[in-house]
């Protein structure tokens, strides 16, 4: 998302509450659900310790499974809330941890529908059951007799202590049902739970709604449109339209992979314009798809939710249990930057502007033309030309280029698996056996969906379809990788920019994270919003190391390695564009912050956004990087929402990290900071505080300074 989507796991966008994420279930309740005639509720079977049945699923089944999957799930935690016996860690919350598991089968399924491969029939299915997975998490949360079980097992832990994990396992668990209205009256329950559930629908409407956006508004080229674009790029862009039953012509589709490139290349400024203004319209086209009213009524109930917790506002609320912890933090650490990110801006601007008079194109910079321009002022600072960098990244070399990575610093292996031994969703994914590469034992399987196509949103995240566990036997991990490259016409390399590789990067750190789990508890496989975009953040660093660059970095057709000047003028260009990159982002986190900071009371959205970019100084060449009416991270759920400063969170522990690595004997493989990175910054996941975590690996907490050299930016004084 990348912004680095993201991770994005529906499972927890819809059940909040930590206690219904769960693991494997070994009583009478879990043979019952094994045989229920729902594929989506089965337990996984076949090879690699079972896998998700996703040639059988179907969009008729779902509903049947939610309801089958709730009506266990709730009499599960009957079952621990009624429980005679004194209440103790093992009857109380170990058995929630087991709770509803065919449930948690299911969300795998429903993910995949809803992100990588949805219709309308399954959209109108989503619509129908959101609200009533409100209802059913509310009635988990709600539910004053395992409230008081949770309640007495925390009292008495703060007396006797248990192991560090089990403390971790249940201070999130209390936390999250007082986070959740568990002390609230019987009449501010009710109002809490209904909140919840119109949430949860408008949720679902406003995801829907850009995706509408992104699949009908596409731009159609006649072949006397694509001057400047690459050739790999028109023959995409000719097979999509030819797909659309456009033969002839050549698609550019709504998306940011689409988007971006031709926004870099095509000469055409008027179709440049046209598809810039398609792709941040999104949800804000003023017709039954617009969002603008959708986000002024969640803003209100929002607010109105979190009052009933006796919090001012939403961010108040949302930061508690984050490392910022406070509203005034994560925006003291945006505002430290934001000067310097739009002053770059502003040295950007005036050097694409000088380009544009010398060539005598008499126009002023405008947001459709600053990749453009700011292409050729590349060209011009550095000769480094983006389309000559790309024919060096290659997908299917920097898939292996990361395997290298992982082998190198968490000792995993990568092996395809036997075609046809583990079912796909498309015919496009791929799917790794993923071992250690000294004992051979089996750590999980990597799913990776590459292409953009018709039903699967936009951008790119990463998510799971078991975690790793052991406190009921230990359980391999399935995790998956999806993007949205644009799928080459048949015998083309799929060929991508810098960004886009360190994108690919990204979300392979998100996998890693997954695969490196050494937790008991599936509670702890979760994580702190601000924190969890940090390990992948970092994995993104070792795209530009030599042993990449020099082994994996090869032309697509001549096979020979990438020039070592080529090299050298990418990485004396690695701080060109900071202002736009940072800049669009900061703009995106700020208003997240501030607008739900500021009173929801008959909000206008869109003056809201408008006044307040004026009020930043936003350099009006370019824009927010996710304008608020297809703002997905925030207004799709909430896993994002006022924390949307995490990256820059992530991104100031990327920075300092990174220089523990500069500074090592081995450099970004040296063996004894590498088993630290593992030891104290994946392997624990959520099992302890992340600061202090941090504090293990590096010695003490991060530093601001790392950030600011990284960007090429004024380092502020101690």
């Amino acid at each position: 998302m990348i912004i680095k989507k993201t991770i994005q796991s529906l499972k927890i966008i819809l059940l909040s509450s930590v206690m219904i994420i769960t693991s494997c279930k070994e009583n009478a309740e879990k043979k019952d659900m094994a045989m229920s005639d729902n594929i989506l509720l089965q337990e996984y079977a076949g090879p690699y310790g079972g896998v998700p049945a996703f040639d059988k699923m179907k969009v008729e089944n779902v509903k049947s499974a939610a309801t089958e999957g709730m009506q266990q799930g709730l009499k599960d935690i009957e079952a621990i809330a009624n429980n005679e016996d004194a209440p103790s860690f093992e009857n109380t919350i170990e058995a929630m941890e087991r709770a509803g598991e065919g449930l948690n089968n299911f969300f795998s399924y429903y993910g995949i529908m809803s992100s990588n491969v949805s219709s309308q029939e399954f959209r109108d299915v989503q619509a129908e059951l959101a609200p009533k997975f409100s209802e059913y998490s509310s009635k988990i949360n709600q539910n004053e007799k395992l409230f008081q079980r949770v309640k007495t097992v925390y009292d008495n832990a703060q007396k006797n202590p248990l192991d560090a994990d089990q403390m971790r396992v249940l201070d999130l668990t209390y936390k999250g049902f007082e986070m959740n209205g568990a002390n609230l009256d019987a009449e501010k329950k009710k109002r809490y739970a209904e909140i919840n559930k119109e949430l949860s629908s408008l949720y679902t409407k406003f995801s829907n709604n850009v995706l509408h956006d992104e699949e009908n508004y596409i731009t159609y080229l006649t072949k006397d449109q694509l001057s400047g674009l690459s050739e790999g790029f028109i023959k995409s862009a000719a097979k999509i339209a030819t797909d659309n039953g456009k033969e002839g012509m050549y698609a550019i589709t709504n998306t940011r992979s689409s988007m971006d490139p031709f926004l870099t290349y095509s000469t055409e400024r008027e179709l440049r314009k046209k598809v810039w203004e398609n792709y941040y319209s999104r949800g804000d086209n003023g017709d039954e798809y617009d969002n603008n009213k959708i986000i002024a009524d969640i803003l209100k109930l929002r607010r109105e939710r979190v009052e009933l917790l006796g919090h001012k506002n939403y961010a108040e609320w949302r930061l508690q249990d984050r490392m910022a912890k406070t509203p005034e933090n994560a925006m003291a650490l945006m505002e430290a930057v934001w000067p310097a990110a739009i002053a770059r801006v502003a040295e950007e601007v005036a050097d694409m502007q000088a380009v544009a008079n010398t060539n005598g194109d008499n126009i002023t910079i405008e947001p459709w033309d600053y990749r453009y321009y700011a292409e050729k002022v590349r060209q011009k600072k550095y000769d480094l030309d983006s389309d000559e960098v790309k024919q060096y990244l290659q997908l299917d070399k920097l898939t292996e280029a990361m395997f290298y990575v992982a082998g190198r610093l968490f000792n995993y292996n990568f092996e395809p698996v036997p075609e046809g031994s583990v079912p796909v969703f498309q015919e496009d994914v791929k799917v790794w056996e993923v071992t250690d590469k000294d004992s051979g034992e089996n750590i999980g399987l990597w799913y990776l969906d590459p292409y953009a196509r018709p039903g699967k949103r936009s951008g790119a995240w990463a998510t799971t379809y078991r975690s790793h566990t052991t406190f009921d036997g230990k359980k391999n991990v399935l995790a998956s990788n999806n993007s949205n490259f644009v799928k080459p016409a048949p015998g083309e390399a799929v060929l991508v920019s810098w960004d886009d590789a360190t994108t690919f990067f990204h979300e392979f750190g998100h996998a890693l994270h997954f695969f490196s789990s050494n937790v008991r508890y599936p509670t702890l496989n979760g994580g702190v919003r601000d924190y969890t975009e940090f390990q992948s953040q970092l994995l993104e660093r070792w795209l530009s190391t030599d042993e990449v660059i020099n082994q994996f970095l090869v032309h697509y057709e001549t096979g020979e390695p990438i020039p070592a000047s080529l090299v050298e003028k990418i990485k004396k260009a690695s701080t060109f564009n900071q202002g736009f990159g940072t800049t669009e982002y900061l703009a995106s986190a700020l208003i997240d912050m501030k607008i739900h900071l500021a009173d929801p009371e008959n909000i206008d959205v869109d003056k809201f956004e408008r006044e307040t970019l004026d009020q930043l100084k936003m350099p009006k060449e370019l824009p927010m990087r996710h304008r608020t009416p297809h703002f997905g991270h925030v207004f799709s759920g909430e896993g994002y929402a006022t924390a949307y400063y995490g990256y820059m969170w992530a991104d100031v522990l990327t920075s300092d990290a990174s220089e523990a690595f500069r500074e090592a004997e081995g450099g970004f493989y040296d063996k004894e900071v590498a088993d630290k990175l593992v030891k104290y910054l994946f392997a624990p996941r959520n099992s302890m505080d992340p600061a202090e975590a941090y504090r293990k690996f590096r010695g003490r907490d991060a530093k601001i300074e790392a950030l600011m050299r990284d960007r090429g930016f004024p380092v502020p004084e101690e």
